[in-house]
């Protein structure tokens, strides 16, 4: 039983002391925890859809808030018992404008659900070969964003992946 419980350790406590580091040697941001959105809904709902017809615009047109919840996920991905591989990403929340304190009243169980989300993508397989294609990244984008807003009801948009990562064991 230590013998299979040692490798999972050691990549956790890899992992952690990766994310750790990573978080030490960031760059210290300049005092602001959200970022506005620069309004392109106008542009976008001037250009042809696939089809030649216009594309429909947004259902709200003003300024969205980008929230960044303050720590990576990590997620295991695993072959039979075996951890192959480790997941690390980063998400930000997007909100209407004025919402962001919302995010972080809420982020333990935004995390939670998140969490609940990427393991069940693991387990299906998401992460598995082309994890980065465009359409595996929307389906989970979508499945995020549905927590997002079961939480935060309308002010959350969406849910961003800024930052993704596969470690290989």
């Amino acid at each position: 039983m230590i013998r299979m419980l040692l490798p999972v350790l050691l990549a956790i406590a890899g992992t952690g002391a990766g994310v750790g580091a990573g978080m030490m040697l960031a760059p210290i941001p300049n005092g602001e925890a959200t970022q506005a959105a620069p309004d392109t809904t106008a542009a976008a709902a001037a250009q042809p859809s696939v089809d030649g017809t216009a594309a429909p615009p947004d259902q709200e047109t003003g300024p969205h808030d980008f929230v960044a919840l303050n720590n990576q996920f990590v997620v295991p991905i695993l072959e039979g018992e075996r951890v192959t591989a480790m997941m690390v990403l980063s998400l930000s929340v997007e909100v209407t404008d004025g919402d962001a304190q919302a995010v972080y009243e809420h982020e333990p169980k935004l995390r939670d659900g998140f969490l609940q989300v990427l393991f069940d993508h693991a387990n299906r397989g998401g992460f598995d070969g082309e994890f980065t294609n465009a359409s595996t990244m929307d389906v989970l984008r979508r499945m995020l964003a549905e927590v997002a807003r079961d939480l935060l009801g309308p002010a959350a948009k969406g849910v961003l992946i800024t930052e993704i990562a596969r470690q290989d064991t």
